[in-house]
């Protein structure tokens, strides 16, 4: 049906890349490019003989909006799945509407030296998209990503108007390290060390970082301790959800997490500012970032589940109204099928399924759209059938 090109070779696109390959039909042909070519040619490696999809890769410099376009020029994919940093969004949107080819990522742009994410970067390139006739469509991992087409879906058949929601990650794994992040640990730590904010009567209310937590006891995982976080989802869902009162997105951490984060920042290693090592400026999370375990590390060593959904509370036929709809994901059942675990998993399956809705047409419109903008139900059904059943709590225990 399609040719795709990848860009990244990072847990995430392992778990994408080998999820298209099971599912031929519709990724005939995929071209893997990183920075680093060498990782592409091994995942190429280990793939070859296992699947129908022609697969090649190639080596690209993802802030470089010409050789990104070089690369889309030579491949001639039908769309390109970006898996590479948020930081590079905007360049690799570039490189689409100069090829005039579709684009699909799983987060949202945040400028390097800012540890500031939202979606008006992105948002500004509706025109131009529209214009030349291909659709960016952004945010199609777990969070953001199937939580807000879980929003859509409790929307489009359970409400007439919600006005509260509640989105709930909960990684109930364990990988016997002192200290790691699941995922780049420069996004993870810039998002936990920010200020949180939630979604409240059409404004952001912000709030310290982990100042308000919460306990909340998840299926198949128990209770733990979350705490609010600022999360790009809820600028999104604010404006396409109508009947929203307040948005709030919570996560959970351990308490060994919370003491080690808190001692890295007291001496200065989670600071996003240059400075001066031996002669060469370093950024010292960048560094810290080398020293921690790699995130693709962790599959084998990591066991437990991870529980992320949604709480929402609205109305339907006048009456109030309350909906959890969540996804219950096995690090190890990850690890046996794809070599990772859930983190990656859960948002690796999702920039399939979202690459291949554009892809066979399933979601059409020219511009640059959030995820649940579009029918929520054809995605909602692709998550059952690759490996992200939902379950449907019409009784859930609310957070105060």
């Amino acid at each position: 049906m399609g040719k795709v090109l990848i860009i990244g070779c990072g847990g995430v696109a392992s778990v994408a890349i080998q999820k298209c390959c099971q599912n031929s039909e519709v990724f005939e042909e995929i071209c893997i490019a990183s920075r680093t070519v060498s990782k592409c040619d091994a995942l190429k490696e280990q793939l070859e003989g296992k699947t129908k999809t022609k697969i090649t890769t190639a080596q690209v410099d993802a802030d470089n909006v010409d050789e990104l376009i070089a690369l889309i020029e030579k491949v001639k994919p039908d769309l390109v799945l970006n898996l590479a940093l948020p930081y590079q969004d905007l360049t690799i949107m570039d490189a689409c509407l100069a090829t005039k080819v579709h684009y699909v990522d799983t987060a949202n742009y945040e400028p390097e030296d800012t540890a500031k994410f939202e979606y008006k970067w992105q948002w500004a390139y509706r025109e131009r998209f529209e214009k030349a006739g291909i659709t960016a469509l952004l945010g199609s991992g777990f969070d953001p990503g199937v939580t807000s087409v879980f929003s859509a879906y409790a929307l489009k058949h359970y409400f007439d108007e919600i006005n509260y929601i509640d989105i709930l990650d909960c990684n109930g794994g364990d990988h016997g390290y002192p200290f790691a992040t699941n995922f780049n640990p420069e996004i993870n730590i810039r998002e936990v060390a920010a200020n949180g904010s939630y979604w409240e009567d059409g404004h952001w209310v912000e709030t310290k970082p982990m100042e308000i937590k919460r306990v909340y006891d998840f299926p198949q995982v128990g209770e733990k301790d979350m705490y609010l976080l600022h999360h790009e989802e809820i600028e999104s869902l604010a404006l396409n959800i109508p009947g929203i009162k307040r948005i709030r997105f919570f996560m959970t951490f351990g308490q060994s997490y919370l003491t080690h984060l808190k001692c890295l920042e007291n001496v200065g290693m989670t600071s996003i500012e240059p400075i001066m090592y031996e002669g060469k400026e370093i950024v010292p999370l960048q560094f810290l970032k080398a020293v921690l375990p790699d995130p693709a590390s962790l599959g084998p060593r990591t066991v437990g589940k991870t529980n992320i959904g949604c709480i929402f509370v609205g109305k339907k036929d006048g009456k109030e109204k309350k909906l959890y709809i969540y996804n219950v994901c096995d690090h190890q059942e990850c690890y046996k099928e794809v070599g990772s675990q859930a983190v990656s998993y859960t948002t690796g399956v999702p920039a399939m399924i979202g690459a291949m809705m554009i892809l066979n047409g399933t979601w059409n419109k020219a511009g640059v759209y959030n995820i649940e903008e579009f029918d929520p139900d054809p995605f909602m059904e692709e998550l059952n059938k690759w490996g992200l059943p939902w379950i449907i709590d019409e009784n859930p225990t609310l957070i105060d």
